[in-house]
């Protein structure tokens, strides 16, 4: 394992490390400096300090925003933990992530804020508290190193999203690991498109604040507004999702779009297609493929000199980071031999938020043959490691639904299912797609009374208003009754085989 360090050990030290006159943040038509940056930080911070006490949890739901990622720093340097909820979900579930977290505060904006009915939490909105938020002195100094600085949520195989807790520690040597393998400057500029509650997209900000970089925030409503913006602002780095990449592929990109210098995906493995027109694209530009979890923040990356003969692998392990590919016994699996890929080192998290069993479900003592031990994040993912020591990823060992770079759990989308109204049963999975990497099926019998052409329209209108774009099914498919095991479970396997591929 290749060791990397942070030069700070608090997530909003990063703040100060940069230029004080360059361009920190850029939000459309408005920009910080580090310097400018660096004020409104402490002013918040003083602000909330007032408000909360070391480890409270502050729930920030905005786009992307000056504000979101003045928040965010803000929320550290108070010595408070950051929640930052991804924008694009509904009331539904942010109520579930502020009631799981027990949020102290929730930081939005009145078009978000006015759509919670069952939320108690201390609410305040940019638009009318922002000044207010502001206070004067300086907090008081907070701990960083391992302790909390944030709580991630994403979902798995079953139940609602759960909270991921992440350190100080993990997130900076996160960065400083991302920094080293793609090179990061102080002269790149950083194009933000991922959601900020998302640990790939939070790796933009924090790998361009460590490197005293321009990170660019954007918000964009077509793959079109991305190449404008890319042109526009001299963007150096991109980093995206698979079905965001195939859609910049299918564009048009003008030789001024020649400023990009490094890609990376990572949330899914990329087509080869894809790869191909990428590195046809952009000749001069590093590609890197990665794999990442959220439980230990990024495992590996395929050197980009290796991705035109490898455009399907996942590369090696990233600096800070021991990966092994193991049987279900845990010893080691042979070259060319599936097996489980198992993360050891710094970068692994401290486990799920008040949420003992399905911690220990997935973290779990190293493997024997681990240089490093300690606790280890098991991912659950099969992979080979070639005689080359290159890792391709093979699937997924658990029913988590991983689509548009998003985990979506089924029972999750089933509990919606049932929440509309429009159904009796229901069972979802994914199904694999070129574009999302997975797309969703519901399988599902209509509610009494209702025929299944007006339980799909009932349905479809409920998930519309409840829940994120990413969790909808692709397809429903609607019977008379699910089939059903001897015990008289609803029969998955056999459903599966039926309606999958």
């Amino acid at each position: 394992m290749k060791a990397v360090n942070a030069p700070v050990d608090r997530l909003d030290r990063l703040v100060g490390l940069g230029a004080a006159d360059s361009v920190a943040l850029v939000d459309r038509q408005r920009q910080l400096s580090y310097a400018a940056l660096e004020a409104e930080v402490s002013a918040v911070a003083a602000g909330l300090a007032a408000r909360i006490s070391p480890g409270d949890r502050v729930a920030i739901w905005l786009p992307k925003s000056l504000e979101a990622v003045v928040a965010m720093l803000a929320v550290s340097r108070a010595g408070g933990v950051m929640v930052p909820i991804n924008p694009v979900l509904r009331a539904r579930q942010v109520e579930h992530i502020l009631a799981d977290s027990g949020a102290r505060l929730l930081l939005t904006h009145l078009p978000r804020g006015a759509t919670l009915e069952g939320a108690t939490v201390e609410t305040h909105v940019i638009e009318t508290d922002w000044g207010t938020l502001h206070g004067s002195g300086t907090a008081p100094d907070a701990v960083g190193g391992d302790a909390l600085a944030a709580l991630l949520y994403t979902s798995g195989s079953t139940g609602a999203p759960k909270g991921v807790m992440v350190s100080h520690r993990n997130l900076l040597l996160g960065a400083a690991a991302v920094a080293d393998y793609l090179g990061t400057g102080a002269d790149d500029r950083i194009l933000s498109v991922l959601p900020l509650g998302f640990d790939f997209g939070l790796s933009q900000l924090t790998t361009g604040l460590l490197c005293g970089a321009r990170v660019v925030l954007l918000d964009y409503l077509a793959p079109r507004d991305l190449v404008q913006v890319v042109v526009r602002e001299g963007i150096t780095q991109l980093a995206a999702v698979p079905p965001l990449w195939m859609q910049l592929a299918a564009q048009d990109w003008p030789k001024e779009a020649a400023t990009l210098t490094t890609l990376s995906n990572s949330g899914g493995r990329l087509p080869v297609p894809t790869v191909k027109r990428l590195l046809a694209l952009f000749p001069a530009a590093r590609l890197h493929l990665m794999y990442g979890l959220t439980e230990a923040f990024r495992s590996t990356t395929l050197p980009p000199e290796l991705a035109a003969d490898n455009p399907a692998s996942i590369g090696r392990a990233i600096p800070n980071a021991e990966i092994l590919v193991v049987r279900p016994d845990g010893t080691l699996a042979d070259e060319g031999e599936p097996g489980e890929l198992v993360h050891m080192g710094p970068l692994v998290t401290a486990g799920y938020w008040r949420d003992a069993a399905r911690t220990a479900e997935r973290f779990r003592p190293a493997p024997a043959a681990s240089a490093l031990g300690g606790m280890a994040v098991w991912s659950g993912d099969t992979v080979v490691r070639g005689a080359d020591g290159l890792l391709s990823f093979v699937g997924r060992a658990d029913e988590t639904i991983k689509t548009m770079g998003m985990r979506v759990s089924p029972t999750e989308i089933e509990e919606l299912a049932h929440a509309s109204g429009a159904v009796t049963e229901a069972m979802a999975f994914g199904l694999a797609d070129e574009t999302a990497g997975q797309v969703i099926r519901l399988l599902a019998t209509p509610a009494d009374g209702l025929t299944a052409a007006a339980a799909e329209v009932r349905l479809r209108d409920w998930l519309r208003r409840e829940a994120a774009p990413f969790m909808h099914p692709a397809s429903i498919v609607w019977l008379d009754t699910l089939d059903r095991t001897a015990n008289g479970k609803i029969d998955r396997p056999a459903l599966k085989a039926r309606f999958g591929p």
